[in-house]
């Protein structure tokens, strides 16, 4: 599927659900992971990430230009287009739009721990991923001294 297509496919979901013409540009942008499509209020354009498509196929992205239109013709004609205005709720639910796109499993890795502080006085240890000045902090639970120790992670990081 190309922009012309995609456009073309906007163009029909707007007339056959919302009853109005849709008379701005869509395109496909490959650079949205995080979010399935992006309205313009100023240009009023739709961007629909093409990596929902890939994944997930055409009727999740026919659910994301729903909720794309709803901003769409909401703010054209004055409305709460907003996701948290009555309207826009109350639209997105008679179309049957989606309020969130699935997701593509793209979540940052959980950062390994990398330093240690160790009270010299009671032994309460603390794990720390950035490397800190020790002398400007003191235990919890004691009030003692803090010192820093680095840990061994191994080959892979």
């Amino acid at each position: 599927m190309d922009d012309k297509e995609l456009q073309q496919w906007i163009e029909r979901v707007s007339l056959q659900y919302f009853k109005r013409p849709f008379l701005h540009r869509a395109t496909f942008n490959r650079r949205l992971r995080t979010t399935g499509g992006r309205y313009f209020m100023r240009s009023h354009n739709i961007d629909i990430s093409w990596h929902q498509y890939e994944a997930f196929g055409a009727e999740e992205v026919e659910k994301i230009i729903k909720h794309e239109l709803c901003h769409y013709h909401l703010h054209l004609q004055r409305k709460g287009y907003k996701h948290q205005d009555a309207d826009f709720k109350k639209l997105l639910a008679e179309v049957g739009g989606t309020r969130y796109c699935q997701s593509l499993g793209m979540r940052k890795k959980a950062q390994a721990y990398r330093y240690k502080l160790e009270c010299v006085s009671c032994g309460t240890s603390y794990m720390r991923k950035r490397r800190m000045d020790p002398s400007k902090y003191a235990c919890g639970k004691c009030r003692g001294k803090l010192r820093l120790l680095a840990l061994d992670l191994g080959p892979d990081s």
